[in-house]
């Protein structure tokens, strides 16, 4: 930590409130005046087991975790199931403390609650800080809680302590405490934070030189993940149904669609499964809502079907897919990149959809708002494709971002009027589907429509959609489904690209990624620019269609390009070789897929062995494929 900037992390067990303290925490830095981002690691158990979040905290704005980080307040986990060191979980009692030593920086700050770990838990702990110029504070957090209230006020004991030791003011912690609750437990907590504060400062003498950072924001900001964007989003673009059934980290979508869109006058609807969902959510939209819904993994492939039920009868439909670590059940609650495949190319036959991946918290908000719109307009499915990582990373905006205009518009839904005066079968439907109209969409007629009956099926289908298996229907009808893409990619052309370039446009030795790795590798390069590197950087989150001229562009003249993506098998790299086989032989992988996002830090060790010209491995838990040195 530098006297700019600040990376604090809270570690517990699930269940001892690690995860609203640091969110309180991180919004107290941010009405503190500072840039704040937070990076979430946590069990697949209800209660107990490790986890922590960390918080960055800087003058400037802020686009990754950073890397390692400089403060440990280490609560110790107070639902450990088996504290024996031979254990299944290893000794839980403490991983609070030592599992998070590998990624302490030098010269960092220890503050652990000795009412949880006693003096033979901690062994030599004093020696590896004085190794490592760590700087210990024992302090007995749950004594201090249970004085005022409860044990689990152990967090805002540690709370305290740590404002202490960073010669914070209490006033915005206390503000939000105020906010958020009130009677014997917000007077219970004040005391507790108050006590633990002026007890670290009469008992320690800070011999640290961290302090935190000091800073203004010109005008309020607002605190929020990308599923908070992605849910805003859809609002704004008058969604007014969601049907979902929970699974990790989709759930926190639906959990705030579920309690914002019913007071809006919609309907939200958690079903026994995710067939059910999107099956429902196909209805709605047939019937005239705004829809959506989604899931994460194996939850999302059993909607396969339904994303095909939408193409074939060519009802709009919004749906999120947020990743976590797979096959199977794999990490529900780590992160990982590796659906992009499947999302791309998932149900029977050929696909017809758009796909975007936002980068942050702005274009999580924006690429939904779009993706209705595309889905609406053009009559086919649109995926907002994120991950756990944007699930938990919380960023400031200022509120005037979402000053924005709603869109309650349906898109391409023809009047009773106009229904009127288009083409009808012999028995009255309106040929909803024909193939000989001036464009590739047909409007939509909603049901109720004087002069809008026709007949939706998944069966491939006469222009009045009667089932027909004829040759040379079949091949119009197809020709006119695929087409719409184009005229989707069409569309977007003339709109501003959401994928972004940094760094020098002339370097001869650049980076793509994609979705949610867009803040780290930005990052990367503006470090590595810095450190005299020529280098640039292409960050993509329209999937599909791609913009393939601007990846053109982009690597036009360029001699090496490292894809970065956290996945085993480099998907996105495959995605581009498809596209530009021109390329193959300038692509190669910086590959992550432990269940962390990346670390600045790894992608510059990676990009210096790459351009060093020489062989090698990356030292930490990174791949590079092929490996340095072998361009064969």
């Amino acid at each position: 930590m530098t006297q700019d900037e600040l990376i604090w992390r809270i570690a517990g067990g699930s269940g001892d409130g690690i995860d609203s303290t640091s969110q309180n925490f991180t919004k107290a830095l941010m009405r503190y005046g500072l840039h704040v981002y937070t990076h979430r690691h946590y069990p697949s158990r209800i209660r107990g087991g490790h986890t922590y979040v960390e918080v960055r905290a800087s003058e400037e704005p802020v686009t990754s975790r950073g890397d390692g980080f400089n403060v440990l307040l280490a609560l110790g986990d107070s639902f450990a199931r088996n504290p024996s060191a031979g254990a299944v979980y290893g000794d839980e009692k403490t991983k609070p403390l030592f599992e998070n030593l590998d990624e302490l920086n030098e010269g960092g700050l220890i503050i652990y609650d000795t009412g949880v770990l006693e003096d033979e838990d901690v062994g030599d702990l004093e020696t590896q800080a004085t190794e490592n110029d760590w700087h210990l504070y024992p302090i007995d957090l749950r004594a201090i809680a249970r004085e005022h209230g409860r044990d689990v006020m152990r967090n805002t004991a540690g709370v305290g302590a740590t404002a202490a030791l960073l010669d914070m003011p209490l006033d915005p912690i206390q503000e939000l405490m105020s906010e958020a609750m009130g009677g014997d437990i917000l007077d219970a907590n004040l005391a507790v934070l108050s006590d633990a504060y002026e007890h670290t400062n009469a008992e320690f003498e800070a011999t640290h030189d961290l302090r935190i950072p000091k800073h203004d924001h010109d005008e309020e900001q607002v605190l929020l993940s990308a599923s908070h964007g992605i849910s805003y989003g859809a609002i704004d673009e008058g969604c007014r149904f969601v049907s979902g059934y929970p699974m990790t980290p989709w759930t926190d979508v639906f959990t705030i669609l579920k309690r914002e869109i019913e007071d809006l006058g919609g309907v939200a609807e958690q079903v026994e499964d995710e067939i059910a969902a999107s099956m429902m959510a196909i209805g709605a939209s047939h019937a005239g809502a705004k829809a959506l819904t989604g899931s994460s993994g194996g939850g999302f492939s059993l909607m396969s079907e339904s994303i095909g039920l939408a193409e074939m009868t060519e009802t709009p439909l919004v749906m999120v897919e947020a990743q976590r670590a797979g096959p199977s059940t794999g990490m529900p609650t780590k992160t990982e990149q590796s659906d992009l495949e499947f999302v791309l190319s998932t149900s029977q036959g050929d696909s017809s959809r758009v796909v975007f991946a936002p980068g942050n918290v702005k274009e999580s908000y924006e690429q939904t708002r779009l993706a209705f719109e595309l889905a609406y307009e053009y009559q086919l499915p649109a995926i907002v494709l994120y991950d756990d990582m944007l699930t938990g990373e919380f960023r400031n905006l200022p509120r005037s971002f979402f000053d924005r205009e709603p869109n309650p518009d349906l898109g391409s839904i023809a009047t009773e009027a106009e229904l009127a005066d288009l083409p009808h079968d012999v028995g009255g439907r309106y040929e909803r589907f024909r193939t000989d109209g001036d464009t590739d969409v047909n409007p939509r007629s909603l049901p109720g429509m004087r002069n809008g009956r026709f007949l939706a099926t998944g069966n491939e289908h006469w222009p009045d959609g009667q089932i027909a298996e004829d040759t040379a229907n079949r091949i119009k009808q197809m020709n006119r489904r695929v087409s719409k893409v184009e005229v989707v990619r069409d569309a977007l052309a003339e709109q501003a690209s959401p994928d972004t370039v940094v760094g020098d446009e002339d370097a001869d030795f650049a980076l793509l990624t994609w979705g949610s790795q867009k803040g780290v590798v930005e990052e990367a390069v503006r470090r590595l620019t810095e450190a005299g590197h020529s280098i640039k950087a292409l960050s993509v989150s329209q999937m599909a269609p791609l913009r393939t001229e601007e990846i053109a562009d982009f690597l036009a003249g360029v001699e090496e390009a490292l894809v970065v993506e956290m996945n085993a098998t480099g998907q996105f790299k495959g995605l581009l070789q498809k596209e530009f086989g021109d390329y193959g032989d300038v692509l190669s992988s910086l590959l992550k897929y432990n269940g962390d996002p990346f670390e600045p830090a790894e992608i510059i060790e990676a990009v210096e062995i790459k351009q060093s010209g020489e062989g090698g491995d990356t030292s930490s838990e990174t791949t590079l494929y092929p490996p340095a040195g072998d361009r064969s």
